[in-house]
């Protein structure tokens, strides 16, 4: 699995980074720039959930799949919470590709469209868990993939972006967050800015009550 191992917390697996932290980052709130993030949700909502995902991570591929939905039905769309995403890519060299071009996607096409194109990597991750290693993602995947949510004129536009590293600098403020909070593994949440280290959904959703009410 990703650098060997998986990490059994809870819930769910987590893909773990070639080093783990020892930290208390889940027993304070730490400041996260959410600023040109993508999201769903109202913005107003007043808590914030933010997934640190990599579109290799077959853990994710399970979080969008069954976790997700019930944090959209149950906390996104009642406007208790919103939800970003932010990349922590690490498993192989298409972890960072597939990330940066996801980044092209959502600064050329925009939110909507992003979330298109995030949900449909996933359903295209393949199963089979010996891929994670394989270089899968390429360009020729991407521009694919994002053909089927978009004309050819709005992927030559993406590409455009990817080719002259326009997305890097989205790219390097998730990677250089997700040093900041000591992200260790994916999938890992946080809310208003601490750490979910939860067992369960009912978990979370005590979480962001807590968190609502600490907001008022």
């Amino acid at each position: 699995m990703a650098k060997g191992v998986f990490w059994i917390v809870g819930f769910f697996a987590i893909c773990m980074a070639g080093v783990v932290f020892l930290s208390n980052v889940s027993e304070k709130s730490a400041e996260i720039n959410y600023e040109k993030e993508p999201f769903l949700g109202k913005e107003e909502a007043p808590v914030s959930i933010v997934e640190f995902g990599d579109y290799k991570c077959p853990v994710c591929k399970d979080f969008n799949e069954s976790f997700f939905p019930l944090i959209n039905e149950q906390l996104v769309e009642t406007g208790k919470a919103k939800f970003y995403f932010m990349n922590y890519s690490f498993i192989n060299v298409d972890s960072n590709r597939s990330a940066q071009f996801a980044e092209a996607v959502y600064q050329t096409l925009g939110n909507d469209r992003f979330w298109k194109f995030h949900h449909l990597m996933y359903e295209k991750q393949p199963d089979d868990l010996s891929f994670e290693k394989v270089d899968l993602y390429t360009n020729d995947f991407l521009k694919e993939t994002l053909s089927e949510i978009a004309t050819d004129e709005e992927v030559a536009k993406v590409m455009a972006v990817v080719e002259k590293e326009g997305s890097m600098a989205a790219w390097e403020k998730d990677a250089e967050t997700a040093k900041e909070l000591e992200v260790s593994g994916t999938p890992t949440l946080f809310v208003n800015g601490k750490k979910f280290e939860g067992n369960s959904f009912d978990d979370l959703v005590e979480m962001v009550d807590e968190a609502t009410a600490d907001a008022e």
